[in-house]
């Protein structure tokens, strides 16, 4: 028996004992003992499997940029974005605009207007869009990373990978949501439309705010495993795939206004069946990434 055909018969034992993921584990962890990493191949394991949360955070700063792909490097690096951190940090201390008791989200707000240029000289001044953006993914990612200086990097270089390669995205994204809709299920859509909401869903939330403060952490960061690693369909599929659980209680509301408010805060207490049943769709309708090691 060849060594892929021993790691096929592997992967689909552990699968029937109720151990998923063994071999995608060991998979990763080959990909993690060269010396340079190989984003590519990395980025195709994201797409195809939820990283392991042992080395969920080591692998978003490498695949953001944070960390450089030779791994003998990263000490050396973290230094210098700790050392950079706390000066930023100090600057806003002296300036008087945070202190000990300074929400730590506005906190990493105001580090990345100073460090972007686009810092106030009051802080009276009206939060605009990409602040409440900002504030929205901050909240959410300080749910998963426990070091406040990865924290406030992953952020920083999230928000920017959004806006680089996803920020024109939205309009695309929601005509993506309606054609896959309609496809599993034209009755839904047809509700939809009939009660003059198909337009008026929570868009911004999903495609824009990355179902940040929609999703519990263990549900979004498998979500953000394939925006971090270069997809941002999968949201599309997120988004179906809610309509599609939650299709009982969408089908009994009838005002546009109802179903936005619903969608925008559902129950949480079901959410990792929805994210396991949204990258089934999202593989069954644009394939499943080849992987190899």
């Amino acid at each position: 028996m060849s060594e892929e055909t021993q790691r096929n018969f592997r992967s689909v034992y552990y699968e029937k004992v109720g151990f998923r993921g063994v071999e995608e584990k060991k998979s990763l962890e080959i990909l993690l003992k060269d010396e340079r990493w190989d984003i590519e191949k990395l980025c195709t394991f994201c797409q195809r499997f939820p990283l392991p949360s042992m080395y969920r955070i080591l692998v978003w700063k490498v695949l953001l940029g944070i960390l450089p792909p030779h791994q003998e490097t990263h000490p050396v690096v973290m230094v210098y974005r700790r050392e950079q951190y706390k000066d930023v940090h100090h600057a806003l201390e002296v300036i008087r605009f945070v202190n000990d008791s300074s929400p730590k989200i506005d906190v990493f707000l105001y580090m990345y207007q100073l460090e972007t240029g686009k810092l106030s000289r009051s802080q009276m001044y009206t939060l605009q869009p990409q602040d409440e953006l900002f504030l929205t993914i901050a909240a959410a990612m300080e749910e998963m990373v426990d070091d406040d200086v990865d924290c406030y990097w992953l952020i920083k270089n999230f928000v920017h990978h959004l806006d680089t390669k996803f920020r024109d995205s939205q309009q695309q994204l929601q005509k993506g949501f309606e054609h896959y809709l309609n496809i599993e299920d034209s009755r839904l859509v047809t509700h939809l439309k009939a009660c003059s909401a198909l337009d008026k869903l929570p868009y911004h939330l999903w495609f824009r705010k990355c179902f940040a403060g929609c999703l519990p952490p263990s549900s979004l960061q498998r979500v953000w495993d394939k925006l971090v690693s270069g997809s941002c369909k999968i949201l599309v599929f997120v988004a179906v795939e809610i309509l599609l659980t939650f299709k009982m209680k969408v089908m009994a509301l009838n005002k546009a206004d109802a179903i936005n408010d619903f969608l925008g805060k559902i129950p949480e207490d079901n959410t990792d069946p929805i994210i396991n049943k949204a990258i089934d769709l999202w593989h069954k309708h644009c394939g499943i990434p080849a992987h190899s090691v």
